[in-house]
């Protein structure tokens, strides 16, 4: 249903809207004095409280009911009112003419007569447009296409409609009238006119419709399907083709244009005037007679002479309440948009409306419930005493400012001065609205300011036009619809008439519109224009003020109705002089303004009067004309409401008029006029000097104050702002009003106590919202160019603070700061401390620094870009972690060259350190163990790579170790000597824990796998089961004879020398022994110690034989004596070792058995080994020569062999020289006991026949006495000898009895071999010696197989040696004892046999024979 048009209406833009703070809203004067600036340069402005501003609804809605007026919206806009006019005119032309007008149709719309009417006017009228064939030219302003022969159609519309009433209009139609043809046509649309008496201000009819919308060209508008068609004006009724004449006087019925009565069926008589015509005498002449009602031209004429009535609004029939308009209204808008209410946009119904008001097809009707009186129903604004009860929180309304009850009356608002209670000014009017009804352009009474507050419902739009265009829109709409002003010269006045918004912004009038929504106000500004209409069904309230300002225009507007002869609302000078009688309470800018006004009063009162007197008035009588009603008082010429003076006479009583209008009063001389006055001049000088004065002492008061303002450079050094304080006082002790100019002087006081503070604080720098370590903004803080701003803002205040120059300095600072900061932030790596030290100088600021991010930012990145740089230069501390750290923290860095820079380098760093890393990892725990070749490249690779490498270092150090092995295991092959088996344990156990492939490791680990095989071997050969002496022990001369209550695990441990003291050559214990031989170098110093330990194995064993044997033979009875293991007390039987000479219980010890008969016994210290034979031992001699290493057990065994010899030697020295014979002699054969003879008796007799036996205990003893020292010391040294040798068998035997031949031989013969043995073996140290320093130990064969194979000038020993010669000659050695190398090929050996078989030669064959046999 809702149609817009091509032509859509365009919005124009929107006014200011204002928002203030509770501050600025609490004095709505001073607000609205604010914002005049900004608002009068559109006309209207809208204004939205704080929020929480809600005042309560205080209008009693049941009891308020209205009478709304009715508004068709196309009579409201002036061009469409015109048109219609125009219509109204020309169907009443036709209407008279006896027939109905009926517009036609022209390309299917219907045709713009007025529009039409105009054109041909403008172009000359009907006869020069077809003279010069202008119909077409016609048809296309008219908007038609051209081509379609449209233009002839329109003459012909215009030939039979419009032209005959333009020749009626032209004086022809007195001659004649020419009519259409009256064929009907029932196509066209049937015009029915306006009822004008409806759209008058009369009492409306019983029959008045309610607002509604009407329908859309139902019945109306009947469209033809061509164009082809006639379209006529056809008579409504039927009538007689010819008027029949009378019965009587028919003679009387002549027509008045030829004179004659003839023809009397073609006489048309008047329905008017009753004359008669011929139809074929009118111009043009009639060919039928009309059918219904006819006027003659005379009438006619007549007729349509009668002037228009005045346009206004009619009321509607109907009395509404706020809830049954309330309901038509939604009911009307829901019906109308076909939607609910509140979903229709605004802007579809701002198009609607405007496209409504500009079509006369469409006739919509709405009500509209204006200028309801507030004083009869009550305000929507609580009012005290009123009928709405309050709770505590509303009662802040009654007399709040923004209240529209209040505002015109406040001190500031003069409309206070004038006592009447003028409906719509001082009083508010009260609006109910309903969608599309509307408010015409027009402007306050008196161009007063207006403020409207929409209390509730749906918007209400507006337009505004500012004052300073209000005469170019009413030129406007003069040039626009002239016809208009024609009856209403003060059309605009009467708020009845519209013209679209978009219409005058095309003839350049500045309009501006606004929504205003419930709870907002509206403002409109003196002399603005302003219209709208509402959304929708709503409530508003307004009224009007003046300010102080409006005085001037004021009374400019009371000189704008005097020539419009307009009637005045109020007496614009009764309220200056009632305001000028009160001037000692007036409010000094009001008096001030009052005055200026008053003296512009005084000027024109006094050129009239003289005026008046000039033309001979010269009675004249004070009259009181406020005690007059307005209506009594006006000027019956201009309507201007007089007060200061008026003229009267006494021809005409209760008339008046003004002194402009003295000769529009009658037409008596003018001494006969009366001038009443209300003032005499001399009155009225005394009341403007009372303002004058009122006014002076504020002007002083100002003067001062805008001097302190305004105060120049060299005037501003000694203006404190204690001058302004001064002036404030001033200005409380004299009431002065609280002004515009007492504001801002309180305003800049208080700038200035406030600059003065800041200004400190700044000074101070100690904000609580500033942090050191943060990065934010304080809330408070001023931007650099704030502060540059409030610097400037200090230098332009027109009093001086001593803070100015401080800050001033602050500034400088501030700017230098920048300044630095700027250069050091553009340089690429800024130094940490430089930006540490500038951060550390803002903090000096208390001023919002826009470089603190950026900055903080940068010493992140330089800090962190120094500890990268800082790291890198130790690359022995750079570690993976403190990569990974650093990388970490520069993750978290912003982005920057430098940084990503180094993150890069870092990154890539990490990324080779760790594959490197990984890398070394890898070789150190590979298995098989890598070659030194390759980790030594991989340790160069590692050694390039700057950071610090745990894996790589622990390679580096492997590689180094496994170079310093095998700068050891060099050492030890080129030092000539023997190694020993401690230095080969040590390399072993180096070599194994390096990670690396060395060659020698494993030929070392099997040779001493071979010497500990050798130590088992020979442990297995000497040690007794669960033995607890070591084999050293046993094989080394005793050291411990004596000290049986040791322990022996301390007397087995070594004792490490202190430091710096000299080694000690005392052989007190094992250890020491043990660290000799350790620390020889040489065989011949380790048997040299051996030897100096065998001499005092001998001295002590003979002191502790001694010592023994006193014990037990002492005749001193000792009780503290102890024996045995046990350490008790001697108790029979025991039993004595014969070497040591102590006794020992037989239940403590193990016995030799009875059955084996006589033998020597040794007790368990004495008996440290298994005595293996010397046969035995030889082959671990020869082994251990083979093995060739040094241990201590190795000389230990070669030092007991050699005295195994050197015993035998003597031993046999002493069987073969007879010399035991003669001891034998000597020893007495009572003296010799068995085991099983001996007695208490006989061990007393044997030991000696004279004393007495101390022990009454049976001792069995195998021993020898009587033998001589050498003897005895033999055979005590054979007893420590840990060999079995049957020399020493043989020498007990010699003592006791003969021995054998063949035992004599045998022993020769092993004599014989042994000292073979040693002499080879003394013969080979020597040569090993003397070749120490051109051989090394092999590389590729045991130490057994050194021997001279590898030397040029080698001698194969065979009797038959065919010297071989070629690179390669096999060589086998003896598996016998000489271990000599012979020639494979001279000893007949293959090399299979070499390798799988022992090869002994000849020449130990023999002499090894014996000792097999």
């Amino acid at each position: 249903r809702v149609q817009v048009g091509p032509a859509a209406f365009l919005p124009p833009p929107e006014c200011p809207v204002f928002e203030p703070s509770w501050e600025e809203f609490a004095d709505p004067f001073a607000f609205i004095h604010k914002i005049r600036p900004i608002a009068e340069q559109t006309g209207i402005c809208k204004v939205r409280p704080p929020p929480d501003w809600q005042p309560p609804f205080a209008c009693d809605v049941d009891k308020l009911h209205f009478t709304p007026r009715i508004q068709r919206l196309n009579e409201l806009e002036a061009q469409t009112r015109v048109k219609l006019n125009f219509l109204d005119q020309i169907a009443k032309y036709w209407e008279l003419q006896g027939s109905t007008l009926k517009i036609p149709h022209v390309e299917r719309k219907i045709l713009d007569l007025f529009q039409l009417n105009k054109l041909v006017a403008e172009e000359g009228g009907f006869a020069v447009v077809c003279k010069d064939r202008k119909w077409t030219k016609i048809a296309t302003k008219m908007g038609f296409a051209p081509g379609k022969a449209v233009g002839s159609h329109i003459r012909g519309h215009y030939e039979r409609i419009l032209n005959p009433y333009n020749l009626f209009l032209s004086g022809d139609s007195l001659r004649c009238l020419q009519k259409p043809n009256l064929n009907t046509d029932t196509k066209d649309k049937e015009y029915k006119p306006h009822d004008i008496p409806q759209r008058q201000s009369v009492q409306p009819s019983e029959t008045c419709p309610p607002a509604r919308r009407a329908k859309q060209m139902k019945g109306i508008l009947k469209q033809e399907p061509t164009e082809k068609k006639e379209h006529i004006i056809e008579s409504e009724k039927e009538k007689p083709k010819s008027r029949s004449k009378k019965t009587t006087n028919v003679d009387l019925y002549v027509c008045l244009l030829c004179g004659s009565g003839n023809d009397e069926d073609r006489l048309l008589l008047c329905d008017g005037c009753d004359d008669s015509y011929h139809t074929f005498c009118l111009i043009p002449p009639l060919h039928d007679v009309p059918k219904g009602d006819w006027r003659c031209p005379k009438c006619l004429a007549q007729e349509c002479s009668k002037p228009q009535e005045a346009f206004g609004f009619e009321q509607a029939a109907r009395d509404y309440t706020l809830r049954t308009f309330g309901e038509m209204a939604d009911a009307f808008k829901s019906d109308y948009f076909n939607m609910p209410v509140h979903m229709v946009p605004t802007e579809l119904v701002e198009k609607e409306f405007w496209r409504l008001v500009s079509t006369i097809e469409e006739d919509v009707t709405v009500e509209y419930g204006a200028d309801i009186a507030s004083k009869e129903f009550g305000s929507g604004f609580p009012v005290r005493d009123g009928k709405i009860k309050l709770s505590p929180e509303e009662e802040e309304y009654l007399d709040s400012g923004w209240n529209l009850n209040n505002m015109p009356v406040m001190e500031q608002s003069v409309l206070a001065h004038i006592t009447a209670d003028i409906c719509g000014m001082k009083l508010p009017w009260l609006y109910v609205g309903m969608c599309f009804s509307s408010f015409c352009w027009h402007i306050e009474d008196h161009w007063s300011y207006s403020i409207n507050y929409l209390h509730w419902g749906e918007p209400k739009t507006w337009y505004g036009v500012p004052g300073y265009a209000a005469e170019q829109l009413e030129n406007v709409m003069k040039k626009l619809a002239p016809e208009l002003f024609v009856s209403q010269p003060d059309l605009l006045h009467q708020l009845v008439t519209i013209m679209n918004p978009n219409t005058l912004m095309t003839h350049e009038v500045p309009v501006y519109r606004t929504n205003q929504c419930a709870g907002e106000f509206v403002i409109t500004f003196p002399r603005a224009y302003h219209s709208g209409f509402n959304q929708g069904f709503n409530f508003a309230e307004a009224v009007n003020f003046c300010t102080v300002d409006w005085l001037p225009l004021g009374r400019q507007c009371v000189e704008h109705y005097r020539l419009l002869h307009r009637y005045c609302v109020f007496s614009h000078d009764e309220m200056i002089c009632k305001m000028a009688s009160k001037a000692d309470v007036l409010d000094v800018v009001v008096a001030s303004t009052v005055q200026k006004d008053m003296a512009i009063m005084i000027e024109d009162e006094k050129a009239l009067r003289e005026t008046v007197r000039k033309l001979g008035v010269i009675d004249s009588e004070r009259m009181d004309f406020e005690l007059l009603p307005d209506d009594e008082r006006q000027c019956i010429k201009c309507k201007t409401t007089c007060f200061m003076s008026a003229i009267s006479c006494s021809c005409k009583p209760g008339l008046l008029v003004c002194l402009h209008h003295v000769k529009e009063l009658c037409s008596c001389p003018p001494y006969k006029y009366k001038l009443r006055y209300r003032y005499t001049l001399d009155d009225l000088y005394p009341m403007m000097n009372a303002l004058k004065l009122r006014a002076e002492s504020y002007n002083e008061w100002a003067l001062n104050v805008n001097e302190a303002l305004e105060a120049k450079i060299n005037k501003k050094k000694s203006m404190w702002y204690t001058v302004f304080k001064a002036l404030i006082e001033e200005s409380e002790m004299k009431k002065f009003p609280d002004n515009d100019l007492l504001r801002h002087l309180r305003l800049v006081t208080q700038d200035a106590e406030k600059c003065a503070s800041v200004a400190q604080q700044l000074l101070n720098g100690k904000r609580q919202t500033r942090y050191r370590s943060g990065g934010g903004k304080s809330q408070n803080q001023l931007t650099v160019n704030e502060l540059r701003q409030f610097v400037t803002q200090l230098y332009a205040l027109p009093c001086v603070l001593s803070q100015t120059p401080l800050l001033k300095d602050l500034l400088n600072r501030v700017e230098d700061f920048q300044q630095h900061s700027q250069k050091l932030l553009s340089e690429e790596m800024p130094s940490a401390a430089e930006l540490q030290d500038l951060l550390d100088v803002s903090f000096e600021f208390d001023v919002e620094l826009p470089q603190l991010a950026e900055m903080r930012t940068r010493l992140e990145q330089a800090r962190w870009l120094e500890e990268v740089q800082q790291a890198c230069l130790d690359p022995s501390s750079l570690t993976l972690d403190d990569m990974r750290r650093l990388i970490d923290l520069g993750v978290g860095l912003a982005p920057y060259s430098a940084v990503e820079k180094a993150m890069a380098r870092l990154q890539e760093l990490l990324t080779v350190s760790e594959h490197w890393d990984d890398k070394a990892k890898s070789l150190l725990k590979a298995r098989p163990r890598h070659s030194l070749n390759s980790l030594a490249t991989a340790v160069k690779e590692i050694e390039e790579i700057p950071a610090y490498l745990p894996n790589g270092v622990a390679l580096k150090d492997s590689v180094q170790r496994a170079r310093d092995w095998l700068q050891d295991v060099e050492a030890l092959q080129v030092g000539g000597r023997v190694p020993v088996l401690d230095t080969l344990i040590e390399l072993v156990t180096r070599g194994r824990s390096i990670p690396v492939h060395l060659n020698s490791l494993p030929r070392l680990e099997l040779l001493v796998a071979e010497v500990q095989a050798w130590k088992e071997c020979a442990a297995n050969t000497f040690l007794t089961e669960n033995s607890p002496y070591s084999l050293l022990e046993v094989l080394c001369p005793r050291c411990d004879i004596g000290l049986w209550g040791l322990k022996r695990k301390q007397r087995k441990f070594k004792e490490p020398l202190p430091s710096g003291k000299k080694k000690s050559t005392k052989l007190e214990s094992l250890s020491d022994l043990e660290r000799a031989l350790s620390e020889s170098k040489e065989t011949a110093s380790a048997m040299a110690t051996l030897g100096e330990a065998r001499l005092r194995e001998m001295e002590a064993l003979q002191s502790f034989r001694l010592a023994n044997e006193g014990k037990l033979l002492s005749p001193v009875q000792d009780v503290e004596l102890k024996v045995c293991l046990c350490q008790k007390a001697p108790a029979a039987p025991m039993i004595q070792c014969e070497l040591c000479r102590d006794a020992f219980h037989t239940s403590c010890v193990v016995v030799p058995s009875i059955s084996q008969g006589p033998r020597i016994w040794l007790c368990p210290h004495c008996r440290r080994s298994e005595k293996p034979p010397l046969e035995k031992i030889l082959p671990l001699l020869a082994s251990l020569q083979r093995i060739r290493v040094r241990l201590p057990e190795g000389d230990a065994l070669r030092y007991m062999i050699e005295r195994t010899v050197n015993w035998q030697h003597r031993a046999q020295q002493l069987l073969s020289s007879g010399n035991l014979r003669s001891v034998q002699d000597r020893v007495g054969s009572g003296l010799w006991y068995s085991r099983w003879q001996a007695s208490k008796l006989s061990l007393c007799q044997s030991a000696s026949v004279e004393s007495k036996c101390p022990y009454e205990t049976f001792l069995i003893v195998l021993t020898l006495t009587g033998v001589s020292p050498e003897v005895n010391e033999l055979l005590m040294e054979a007893q420590l000898l840990q060999v079995s040798l049957p020399e020493i068998q043989e020498l007990y035997q010699t003592l006791l009895a003969k021995p054998t031949p063949a035992q004599e031989g045998l022993s020769s013969d092993r004599w014989d071999r042994v000292k073979k043995i040693f002499k080879l073996e003394r013969e080979r140290s020597y040569e090993l010696v003397r070749s120490a320093e051109t051989h090394s130990l092999p590389s590729d064969t045991s130490y057994s197989e050194q021997e001279d194979s590898e030397d040029e000038d080698a001698i194969c020993p065979a009797v038959s040696c065919l010297q071989p010669e070629g690179d390669e000659v096999d060589w086998v050695q003896c598996d016998g004892s000489c271990n000599q190398w012979f020639h494979q090929v001279c000893v007949g050996v293959s090399p299979e046999m070499a390798e799988k078989e022992d090869y002994i030669c000849v020449r130990c064959t023999v002499k090894d024979a014996p000792s097999r046999k």
